[in-house]
């Protein structure tokens, strides 16, 4: 069984019951998620060997973190533990026109205080596969930059096929930090995965005749851009996502994938009674790292990724709690959300 790694930050999601707003609940429900722990779970609930690494303090929220990845099969023996504290994220689920709110606690975090000396990456790449991050994890600090350069280095010596999602924050640093950071990281990946404002935040390249916030998307625009970013990176796949954003409850999702020739584009889904969106991007890319390490073709791997991704958003939380029979299900056309008997 192929075996996958993913590398970065659990945090303590803390939310308002339903889509009441931050100043009016009384209430917060508590769970956990964040990219690559997302990734993680995904993988496992489709029957692969996938591991999570991070930092976690020794405490009973940082236990909290560990048993919420262990409950859906995924390997957390490879966790550092210590530090102080787990990162916190608060969200405020948005409805129509009223966009979603994300507020971090994170500063000083477990991971955001991890040391080089912390991670033994020849020995957490024993015998591994695969090996996934976003540009999330490098955000958190110049410290975390060194680690993620120390793990990319370390699976490109081993042979490990390398992913990566640009996935760009605002709220954690610069759009010149993050072409600084991410120039040297994406050298090393093979499989690059971003939405439609990555690639235009991080490196600048642009979608011409795209507008994110009418919702209208240019498909050639996209080719451009995957393109450039295999030119300048020497990547062998891009992925895209295109998310058309009509309020918050009703977006239009699909996706392109570019081997280097060929632009594929996934069939489009409308999705009119969003659940929870947060994890989407994470739903994706798990989809097609399993696609890849399944042997799918590629136009297959590409549906398979945006069918579970358009599942995710039925989903409450972060993880992507559904099957590989729910996804083929769906590929296969039924999207009738019939009771199954």
């Amino acid at each position: 069984m192929k075996k996958i790694i993913t590398f970065g930050e659990i945090m303590l999601r803390l939310a308002p019951l339903g889509y009441e707003r931050f100043v009016q609940s009384d209430t917060l429900g508590a769970t956990f998620g964040g990219g690559e722990a997302n990734v993680a779970v995904s993988l496992a609930n489709y029957g692969l060997d996938a591991a999570f690494v991070t930092k976690l303090p020794t405490h009973e929220i940082g236990q909290s973190a560990v048993n919420s990845l262990r409950k859906y099969g995924v390997d957390t023996s490879k966790i550092v533990r210590g530090g102080s504290r787990v990162g916190i994220y608060f969200l405020e689920k948005g409805a129509n026109q009223r966009a979603s709110k994300v507020i971090y606690d994170r500063a000083n975090s477990a991971i955001a205080t991890a040391k080089r000396e912390d991670f033994d990456w020849d020995a957490i790449f024993s015998n591994m596969d695969w090996f996934h991050f976003t540009g999330i994890t490098p955000a958190l600090g110049q410290n975390v930059v060194e680690i993620c350069l120390d793990a990319v280095k370390a699976a490109k010596e081993k042979g490990i096929t390398i992913s990566c999602d640009l996935n760009y924050r605002k709220n954690l640093w610069t759009k010149a930090q993050a072409k600084e950071t991410m120039s040297k990281l994406i050298t090393y990946v093979d499989v690059c995965i971003a939405n439609e404002e990555d690639a235009a935040d991080v490196f600048g390249i642009t979608s011409t005749g795209t507008d994110i916030t009418s919702g209208h998307l240019n498909h050639e625009g996209y080719v451009s851009v995957a393109k450039q970013l295999v030119e300048n990176f020497g990547l062998k796949y891009v992925a895209i996502t295109l998310r058309e954003s009509l309020s918050a409850n009703h977006n239009n999702w699909s996706a392109m994938l570019y081997d280097g020739e060929t632009a594929h584009f996934s069939k489009k889904y409308e999705i009119t009674d969003i659940v929870d969106r947060v994890g989407g991007g994470d739903s994706f890319g798990a989809g097609l790292i399993y696609g890849f390490l399944t042997e799918m073709d590629k136009p297959a791997a590409l549906e398979f990724a945006v069918a579970a991704s358009c599942l995710k958003h039925s989903v409450e939380g972060d993880f992507n709690l559904v099957s590989v029979a729910e996804v083929n299900s769906l590929m296969g056309g039924d999207g009738s959300g019939r009771v199954k008997r």
